[in-house]
């Protein structure tokens, strides 16, 4: 499919924005990629053309029953002055096992993306669009990417994201679609995330019970001290309920990496050993490693913000300038001179050309 690509260029292009004035996401850039699936041919010619809506049946399966599916992914310019995208098969194939949840035919994508742009956000999104009624499968597809340069994320200088605990609404649950990036896992989410706006937080940290599962729509990771002076980092297992980020398996590895001596976490000594558990982790024991202190530092990990960190009024943290301690700072730099390919790490930073 990738070889009948037809590419239309705008005739008129867009200033370049400047990237401290923008908000996340609201930024469109001048081109998309889109293409579509129907039961009787397949998949039709791709095409790279000037960003223009959608035409869909206004009874498109995408409207009704919601079989949705995007990703989210980021490409950089090298110091080498080549485009990169940042283990870019990752996202493919958590595109692959999301669209196979809701019954979407699956696409090898890649390879159009590296045609459509870097040093971007770029959304991968795939919407059924069989044009009917019935609670079935869809049948037709619209597949498109959607790209946007990124600005920060929090706006203002870099401090802790005040959290709000919440457990009477769940972001995910066993036997469900939490462990997939689908469109109906993030709309439930806004309401409780109003009521905590409202409430001066900024962010939920989401609950199942007494665990902890996410924190907004990122992974969260809490760093621990050991009575031996090594660390311990945390973060919930998949089982399910847990989005599995392509960010959050970077961490782990390259927390790992540094415990071994293989590629060190800038900031942090290399004699510092760092343990990584994928296990259930409770506001019980939060709590409780908050008031021993031995609760050095909480995060988010994904995609758009890379590490950000976080805390709960109950629960008191040291002070970090900036917000991140530091292993989230170590990480977060880290992570950026992988990505933009100052720092090679495993073949993670994709040349597009």
């Amino acid at each position: 499919m990738a070889s009948k690509l037809v590419v239309k260029l705008a005739e008129k292009l867009k200033p370049l924005p400047d990237p401290e004035t923008m908000t996340f996401g609201q930024t469109q850039t001048d081109h998309m990629l889109i293409v579509n699936y129907d039961p009787e041919h397949g998949w039709g010619t791709p095409e790279i053309k000037p960003y223009a809506p959608l035409v869909l049946d206004p009874m498109s399966s995408c409207f009704q029953y919601c079989p949705n599916v995007f990703e989210g992914m980021k490409a950089y310019l090298g110091p080498d002055g080549e485009p990169r995208l940042f283990r870019p098969q990752k996202n493919m194939e958590r595109l692959a096992r999301s669209a196979e949840r809701v019954a979407l035919p699956v696409n090898a994508l890649l390879v159009l993306i590296k045609r459509l742009g870097y040093s971007l956000y770029l959304r991968p999104t795939m919407i059924g669009t069989r044009p009917a009624l019935g609670v079935a499968a869809s049948d037709a597809a619209c597949l498109y990417v959607v790209v946007t340069p990124t600005g920060p994320y929090f706006k203002g200088k870099a401090h802790g994201i005040s959290l709000l605990a919440v457990s009477e609404s769940v972001r995910a649950w066993p036997g469900g679609t939490g462990g997939h990036k689908l469109g109906l896992n993030y709309a439930p989410g806004f309401a409780p995330q109003r009521e905590a706006a409202k409430k001066g937080y900024e962010q939920i940290l989401w609950l199942f019970g007494d665990r902890i599962t996410e924190v907004g729509a990122m992974n969260v990771f809490a760093i621990v001290k050991r009575d031996d002076g090594a660390l311990d980092a945390f973060t919930p297992p998949l089982d399910g309920t847990i989005l599995p980020g392509v960010t959050r398996s970077s961490v782990l590895a390259l927390l790992d990496a540094h415990t071994k001596g293989k590629s060190l976490i800038p900031g942090v000594p290399a004699t510092q050993k760092i343990y990584t558990h994928e296990i259930p982790i409770t506001m019980s024991e939060i709590k409780v490693w908050s008031d021993e202190g031995k609760l050095l530092e909480i995060f988010g990990v994904g995609t758009a913000v890379a590490v950000a960190p976080g805390w709960d009024e109950e629960v008191v943290l040291p002070h970090h300038d900036g917000g991140l301690g530091p292993v989230g700072k170590g990480l977060f730099d880290h992570l950026m001179d992988i990505q933009s390919g100052r720092v090679e790490f495993e073949g993670w930073s994709v040349s597009v050309v």
